[in-house]
């Protein structure tokens, strides 16, 4: 089976967010990808089977602790890989816990994902919440998976120094910090932890700008926006609100392919 190291959500290597792209030959047992995403030790890897005589992939993606029912940047990834080797259609689809996922690239090689956008409602911040991130919240918000916390500025974004013990003990997958971006090239900056899940700090989150886009599509009055998740390694993603879903856009780059001798 061949396996992959991509970065996504970037054009440079050992930016964005790497991921784990694994193809599988035949089905595997949960226990077993658990296993391998575990060995791997990225923040998602993808196990991908199928795709034959037109039919949809199957795709799903697990941390190094648990498996999650969307991901972003490794779906981001898997695509890149796929078109890299030149066998797949340009319209792409894949069958996953989040229904069918249709992903297509464009002539710059820019790859676009059709994703369910997570609207959130306004929600009473959780005892601690504030707290464990050090920040006055100027709003929070929660859907399904996360809460999301706006603040003031993007440096209040840019400086958090979360308590991870206090956050994993939330009752979310994870937690969205974000601010309007005061810098150009961006209209809202984020940053996105998810310690329960065992993820710490994700470097670039493309299920978290599901929630992003129509949060700030509705503030700033724009379909399409241009994000930047401000962690170390950093990364940028175009979303674009239609209705109900999000177009989630960007780039990606293959760091390391190899067999896995299993």
């Amino acid at each position: 089976m061949r396996i992959y190291t991509v970065d996504s959500f970037t054009d440079q290597i050992f930016k964005g967010n790497p991921a784990g792209i694994c193809l599988l030959d035949n089905p595997v047992p949960d226990a077993w990808m658990r296993s391998l995403a575990a060995e791997m030790r990225h923040s998602e890897t993808a196990f991908v089977l199928g795709g034959e005589d037109g039919e949809p992939y199957s795709l799903r993606w697990f941390t190094p602790t648990v498996e999650v029912a969307l991901c972003g940047h490794a779906t981001l990834a898997t695509a890149h890989v796929l078109y890299s080797t030149g066998s797949a259609p340009e319209t792409l689809k894949f069958t996953t816990k989040s229904g069918i996922l249709s992903v297509t690239r464009d002539g710059t090689g820019l790859i676009s994902m059709d994703f369910p956008a997570k609207v959130l409602e306004t929600a009473i911040p959780p005892a601690g919440l504030a707290g464990a991130l050090g920040v006055e919240p100027r709003w929070v918000g929660r859907n399904e998976w996360d809460y999301l916390v706006e603040v003031s500025s993007e440096e209040e974004v840019r400086t958090v120094s979360p308590d991870f013990t206090a956050l994993a003990a939330l009752d979310a997958r994870g937690i969205i910090v974000t601010a309007r971006a005061s810098q150009p090239g961006a209209d809202y900056v984020s940053r996105f932890f998810a310690p329960r899940v065992g993820i710490p700090e994700d470097p670039v989150t493309g299920s978290a700008h599901c929630a992003l886009a129509p949060h700030w599509s509705a503030k700033l009055g724009a379909a399409t926006l241009l994000g930047a998740q401000l962690s170390e390694r950093g990364g940028r993603i175009r979303t674009t609100l239609r209705g109900d879903r999000v177009e989630l856009a960007g780039r990606a780059v293959t760091v390391l392919s190899g067999e896995l001798h299993l």
